[in-house]
């Protein structure tokens, strides 16, 4: 059985893993556009992964901009199975102070459709299962990791993912507080979304920043107090990432590896030459 091949993320600060060995960059071409950048490709302590900055090489696209059909069709024609995503985020609970990792397990979509986050249109359509929307087996590497390696980490919690690049308004950031949200960032839903329809298990470690604007007792959240924050954990995200891949492997069996089983409801006839080449990548042993 092949070895399994797993995708890192990198969002805000974390733009290369350091200790990858047999290094190469890979330009990926995909039906949806251009990925954020080149993927890199390597083994980490012996494990193949598969890393790619979120917001290119030297964070030159907003949350609205990233191409995110386009990044995790790349991770899926790259062989990989699971995804592990590193994203900062603000903290909506006093207990989640700058500085703790968070493993969320549920969202909430503020976005606009600007962006897209289907594979889905142009003549087929489908409906995967969401109802929790990230790997549980998956998450569950990830906050062992997160513990192993010494990290203040909250298992669980629900992340409200916001469409930026402004940050919120104090009236907004009360209000996610009132939802029962734990944490508010711009990106991770709409990769959950796409991880799921391209039966990847998806991942998230989440960098807690800031108060976001809510905490009376804290300033309001600026990019300068966000790095100062991010620069710290992003050295402590490096360690759980490789703690984590050493933790992952085998068998799937999460629900992840099967999400699309019924979730075409499209007369398979009806659907066009070219959607059907486009996605045959991801649909094709169901069509």
């Amino acid at each position: 059985m092949a070895q399994d091949v797993i995708g890192v993320i990198g969002g805000s600060g974390l733009y290369e893993m350091e200790g990858m060995t047999g290094i190469e960059q890979v330009t990926v071409d995909t039906p949806f556009g251009r990925p954020s950048d080149d993927y890199i490709t390597g083994t980490l302590d012996g494990v193949p992964v598969v890393f790619l900055p979120r917001h290119g090489k030297g964070h030159r696209l907003t949350p609205s901009e990233v191409n995110y059909r386009a990044n995790i069709y790349g991770m899926k024609k790259l062989g990989v199975t699971r995804i592990i995503s590193v994203s900062a985020v603000g903290s909506l609970r006093e207990e989640i102070v700058p500085g703790h990792i968070v493993v969320p397990d549920q969202f909430i979509d503020r976005t606009k459709g600007i962006r897209k986050d289907t594979f889905f249109g142009n003549g087929i359509v489908g409906h995967v299962q969401f109802a929790d929307p990230v790997c549980r087996e998956l998450s569950d590497h990830l906050f062992a990791a997160a513990t192993a390696q010494g990290a203040t980490v909250h298992r669980g919690g629900t992340y409200v993912c916001m469409e930026g690049p402004a940050f919120s308004t104090r009236a907004e950031s009360h209000l996610y507080r009132s939802f029962g949200a734990s944490v508010i960032g711009m990106t991770n839903l709409t990769e959950a979304k796409l991880a799921r329809e391209a039966e990847i298990c998806y991942g998230v470690i989440a960098l807690s920043t800031d108060y976001d604007c809510w905490h009376e007792g804290h300033d309001e959240v600026s990019v300068e107090s966000v790095i100062a924050i991010i620069k710290s954990n992003v050295a402590m995200a490096k360690g759980i990432i490789r703690a984590a891949v050493q933790r992952i492997g085998g068998e799937r069996t999460c629900p992840c590896a099967s999400a699309l089983q019924y979730a075409v409801i499209s007369d398979t006839g009806v659907i066009p030459v070219e959607t059907r080449e486009g996605l045959e990548l991801i649909l094709g042993k169901y069509l």
